[in-house]
C-alpha cells in the first residue's frame, strides 16, 4: 500500500504537466503572437461562486504569413459536443509553418453547461439569444458581453458551430444569409445536407429574442458568419465530424490560409424557408419520416397514440419539403415538436 502511494506521489507532476503547461489568458492579445505560433490556452470569461475563474479552451494558429483571422466556436449550447471534436481535429492537422492569417477555435464556448451536461446556461437563459450582452447584467448577460468583446471582436470571419437540442436530431445543414457573397460561398464549402437561406437580422439598437443570436451580433459587426448544424446533441458521430472538418478546411482553402485543394462536396438542396410542425395533444409519438427525406404534400409524418396504444391522431406534411430536423423522444405533450420542415427555393 505505501509502495502504491508513493509511485502515486511521483506520477502527479506527470498527471498534471498537461494542464500546467497550459497559459491562462484574461485577453486574446493577437496582435502579439509570433510567426509559427501554434498554441493552447485557457482564457478566464468569469468568475464563479467560490470566486474560482471560470475557463474556456482557446486554440490558436498564427502563420508564417498575413492573412485573415477565422473563428471556430462550438458549444454555445452546453450539449453541442460534434463541433468540438470538429475543431480538435482540425488543430492538430494544422501545419504553422505553411499557415497564413490567424485561427481561434473555441472547442466549448460555454464554460459552465458542458461540464454539467446542460444546454441552458445556470440561470436557464439560452446564451445564443442573449446578445449582444450587458457588461452590469445578469448572468448570462455578462457570460455573453465576454464572448461578444473579448472574441468576436478579433474575428474576420466565423463558423458558429450547434446541433440538434436533446430529444431531437438534425441533418448537417447550414443557416446563411445566402444574398452576401461571401456567406454564399462559406455556406457551399461545408458538405452540407441543405441550405437554409436565413435572412432576418436585426437592427444595431433591436433586440429580438428570435434573431439576436451570435450570428447576428458577429454580422451586425460586419463579420461574414454561417451557422452550421452539425447532427445530434451530446454525441461524437465520427461521420458528421468527418464531414465538418471538411467544411472548414475547404473554408480555410478558400481564404488562403492553408495550401490545400478544396474537396468537392455533393450539392446540398437549398431551401428558402423552414418551420417547425408541432403535435396537437399529448401522447406516445412515433415520427414516420426519415432526416434529409423528400416529402410531397399529404405524405403521412408520424402518428400519436395513448398509453394504451389507441390513435389519438395522424399528422401529414403541409407542403412539398424535406426534414431538416425531427423529434427523437417518444414522450411528446402538446405543442411538441414532430418535424422542421425546409421549402426548397424551387417549391
Amino acid at each position: 500500500m505505501k509502495i502504491q502511494l508513493l509511485l502515486f506521489i511521483l506520477m502527479i507532476p506527470f498527471l498534471c504537466i498537461s494542464q500546467e503547461s497550459i497559459e491562462w489568458q484574461d485577453e486574446l492579445e493577437l496582435e502579439l503572437l509570433k510567426p509559427n505560433t501554434k498554441k493552447k490556452i485557457w482564457l478566464k470569461m468569469i468568475n464563479d461562486g467560490m470566486s474560482h475563474p471560470v475557463m474556456i479552451p482557446v486554440l490558436i494558429v498564427h502563420g508564417k504569413k498575413p492573412g485573415p483571422t477565422l473563428g471556430l466556436i462550438a458549444a454555445i449550447h452546453g450539449n453541442e459536443l460534434n463541433g468540438i471534436k470538429v475543431i480538435q481535429e482540425v488543430f492538430e492537422n494544422i501545419d504553422e509553418s505553411n499557415f497564413h492569417g490567424t485561427l481561434v477555435a473555441i472547442p466549448g464556448i460555454n464554460g459552465i453547461s458542458i461540464p454539467q451536461h446542460r444546454r441552458r446556461y445556470i440561470d436557464e437563459e439560452d446564451l445564443n439569444r442573449n446578445f449582444p450582452g450587458k457588461e452590469k447584467g445578469n448572468r448570462s448577460q455578462q457570460y455573453v458581453y465576454q464572448i461578444n468583446n473579448k472574441i468576436l471582436t478579433k474575428l474576420d470571419y466565423l463558423i458558429d458551430m450547434h446541433t440538434a437540442s436533446f430529444g431531437r436530431e438534425n441533418s448537417l445543414y447550414v443557416r446563411a444569409a445566402m444574398q452576401n457573397d461571401t456567406i454564399s460561398q462559406m455556406a457551399n464549402l461545408q458538405d452540407s445536407d441543405i441550405i437554409l437561406n436565413s435572412n432576418r437580422l436585426p437592427s444595431a439598437n433591436e433586440q429580438i429574442a428570435a434573431t439576436r443570436t451570435m450570428r447576428a451580433e458577429a454580422m451586425l459587426k460586419g463579420i461574414p458568419t454561417i451557422t452550421v448544424e452539425y447532427a445530434n446533441p451530446q454525441v461524437y458521430q465520427p461521420e458528421i465530424i468527418r464531414r465538418g472538418k471538411i467544411g472548414v478546411e475547404n473554408t480555410m482553402s478558400w481564404l488562403k490560409m492553408i495550401d490545400k485543394e478544396i474537396v468537392q462536396t455533393p450539392k446540398p438542396v437549398m431551401c428558402k424557408k423552414s418551420y417547425w410542425i408541432y403535435v396537437e395533444e399529448g401522447g406516445y409519438l412515433e415520427v414516420l419520416v426519415d432526416l434529409k427525406q423528400q416529402l410531397k404534400k399529404g405524405d403521412i409524418i408520424a402518428v400519436m397514440r395513448n398509453p394504451f396504444g389507441d390513435i389519438l391522431n395522424k399528422y401529414y406534411c403541409p407542403e412539398d419539403g424535406i426534414v431538416i430536423g425531427k423529434s427523437s423522444n417518444p414522450i411528446n405533450m402538446n405543442g411538441g415538436r414532430i418535424i422542421h420542415l425546409g421549402i426548397p427555393i424551387d417549391k
